[in-house]
């Protein structure tokens, strides 16, 4: 059987309203989130969340210490479930995201989480990159409106360009509906 693990990538309460980086579909990507959660917990799959924080309190958001540095409660970890901390937008750079896949064998990664199109498109492709299977549920991911030389591209053609770059190339790119009728059949 092939070991498998589910990646939970900031999902953290400055990317929520209220907070200082809001994305649009948070709450409703987190929402899926917590239905594929619930599933890999069911499963027996190794859960492994990331939570970001910058290394300075000038940083716009998920500033150290902060509230809204901490995990969602909708996506909160359980005990037992590994909480890297990163500083780097590819959650293997300068942590141990790597040795703790290594350790359960793991061959096959799902990745889950915020930004579609900065942390998610970073930790999919190193992913792939170091050999890892990968699947990103699109649904389950957010983003925001992106500003490029006077150009808004408004969240969801962002998000929809990162997916389909991912999906060419990287990753097979699913929906929550599809994963878990796909992991139930």
């Amino acid at each position: 059987m092939t070991q498998q693990a589910l990646i939970v990538v900031d999902i953290q309460n400055d990317y929520f309203p209220g907070g200082k980086w809001t994305l649009n579909g948070a709450d409703a990507a987190a929402d899926n989130a917590a239905r594929l959660l619930a599933a890999a917990r069911k499963a027996g799959d190794l859960v492994v969340h990331i939570r970001h924080e910058f290394e300075s309190d000038a940083a716009p958001f998920f500033t150290p210490g902060s509230p809204g540095a901490q995990i969602h409660p909708k996506a909160a970890n359980l005990p037992g479930e590994p909480v890297i901390l990163k500083h780097k937008v590819n959650a293997f750079l300068q942590t141990n995201l790597k040795e703790v896949l290594d350790a359960k064998k793991i061959e096959k990664v799902t990745i889950i989480g915020s930004m579609s199109h900065m942390c998610v498109d970073a930790l999919t492709r190193a992913s792939a990159d170091l050999g890892y299977r990968a699947t990103v549920v699109h649904d389950a991911c957010a983003s925001r409106d992106l500003e490029f030389n006077g150009v808004t591209v408004p969240a969801a053609q962002a998000h929809a360009a990162y997916m389909a770059s991912l999906a060419f190339a990287y990753a097979d790119v699913v929906s929550t509906s599809d994963y878990l009728a796909r992991s139930q059949g």
